[in-house]
């Protein structure tokens, strides 16, 4: 004699729902483009019906530019997080600057360029990267401001001295889509060195340590 069970559907809470599209359309710009960010293919990622995803973003520019977002503060979180663990915001720095170098940071470089490309056109995602730029700014700014109080760096215009680092990790990023041969150490080098030079701190102090 056989039985059978009905599997009951759990509905997820909406915010986990969205969160969870969210995400997905995150991966996706990050590895396949802004482009691929579509209600349908978001909704394939996720098995579920373009329908669901519609309910939450009705259109797909939200999505895209969300995805965006999504991307690019979860990066600058894990970079640089907002509240900083121990340590001298010189380690900080340092360890936020190793880290926007190379392969590993390419496919962040990828999504930015896209990001900046499509907005021309798309004025949702133009807020959006606006946004990101401004986040982007404001958390290193305020690491350089503590730099500053605390007696490791001199500046007289943090602010410039922010734009001039990201200009700069910018400028190396746009050659992420490129099949340039490796770099130099040299002009691997050269986020490290402004910061050096604008913060008035001895050649070698940003090198990467241990960690």
């Amino acid at each position: 004699m056989s039985s059978s069970v009905q599997r009951k559907r759990i509905r997820k809470d909406p915010a986990a729902r969205r969160a969870e599209i969210v995400d997905a359309a995150a991966a996706v710009a990050l590895t396949e483009g802004l482009e691929c960010v579509t209600l349908r293919r978001i909704g394939e990622e996720l098995a579920v019906r373009p329908g669901l995803i519609s309910h939450y973003f009705p259109s797909a520019e939200d999505l895209v530019a969300e995805a965006f977002g999504s991307a690019a503060t979860g990066e600058l979180d894990r970079l640089l997080p907002a509240v900083r663990p121990e340590g001298s915001p010189t380690r900080h720095l340092s360890r936020f600057l190793s880290r926007t170098s190379g392969e590993a940071y390419d496919a962040l470089s990828r999504l930015w360029i896209n990001a900046r490309h499509l907005s021309r056109y798309r004025p949702v995602l133009r807020d959006r990267v606006e946004r990101q730029e401004a986040d982007w700014r404001d958390r290193i700014d305020g690491l350089i401001r503590d730099g500053v109080a605390a007696g490791e760096f001199v500046t007289d215009d943090s602010l410039t001295a922010t734009v001039q680092i990201l200009v700069v990790l910018d400028g190396l990023g746009a050659h992420a889509n490129t099949a340039t041969p490796r770099r130099p150490p040299a002009v691997m080098r050269m986020a490290v060195t402004t910061a050096e030079r604008e913060l008035g701190l001895p050649r070698g102090a940003l090198d990467p340590g241990d960690d």
